[in-house]
């Protein structure tokens, strides 16, 4: 069973729970619950399974009739967008990294579109790098990036990004090191600084 098709199964039967527990009959097994928390369930699936995720989750969740409180929560905007035009009057809030405090801040957001997120990941990135503090998941940001942008400009895949001096084995080499360095075990609560060759990859 490969990766994916484990997390759609987990996915799934974590659905079926929740269309359990959204039954409104105090003989359900899920009669106890009073909140549902789902954190990015779309990685790693392209545009089309991401819309068809997020509808069909946010049409699921509508038939709440026992006023559950459901948070979800995501980095990727187009999940985003599809709960939000879905989910209309739901509120709707932006995590960003403080100032110098290094702090977080929650803001409430207007709106369908959480606008210029990618500046926010750009200015994370740019900042590692000035530091020469570089963790395993930065490698994460920096292909989100790259997709979103190939996507926005209409190419294909992010390498059209990838600028080498007429080396093409080069920059295949480094489309292959950011897919793979892309998906390495990490942690954000724990995060790995990456080894020095990994760094001059990025």
């Amino acid at each position: 069973m490969s990766r994916g098709e484990e997390n759609t199964f987990i996915w799934c039967f974590f659905l079926a729970i929740v269309q359990l527990t959204l039954i409104d009959d105090e003989a359900s097994p899920y009669s106890w619950v009073k909140y549902i928390y789902i954190d990015d369930p779309i990685s790693s699936l392209d545009d089309n399974n991401t819309v068809a995720i997020a509808h069909h989750l946010a049409q699921l969740l509508k038939k709440n009739k026992k006023s559950l409180k459901v948070i979800v929560s995501s980095h990727h905007t187009l999940f985003f967008n599809v709960m939000c035009n879905e989910w209309g009057n739901a509120a709707k809030y932006f995590l960003s990294k403080g100032g110098s405090d290094n702090g977080y801040s929650l803001k409430t957001m207007y709106g369908d579109t959480a606008r210029f997120y990618h500046v926010a990941m750009l200015r994370e990135l740019k900042a590692a790098a000035d530091t020469n503090k570089l963790y395993t998941y930065h490698f994460n940001i920096l292909r989100n990036i790259m997709e979103k942008t190939a996507t926005f400009h209409g190419y294909t895949d992010f390498s059209h990004f990838i600028k080498v001096e007429d080396d093409d084995d080069e920059k295949t080499l480094l489309t292959r090191l950011i897919q793979v360095l892309n998906h390495g075990g990490y942690s954000l609560m724990e995060p790995t600084e990456m080894l020095p060759e990994n760094k001059k990859i990025l």
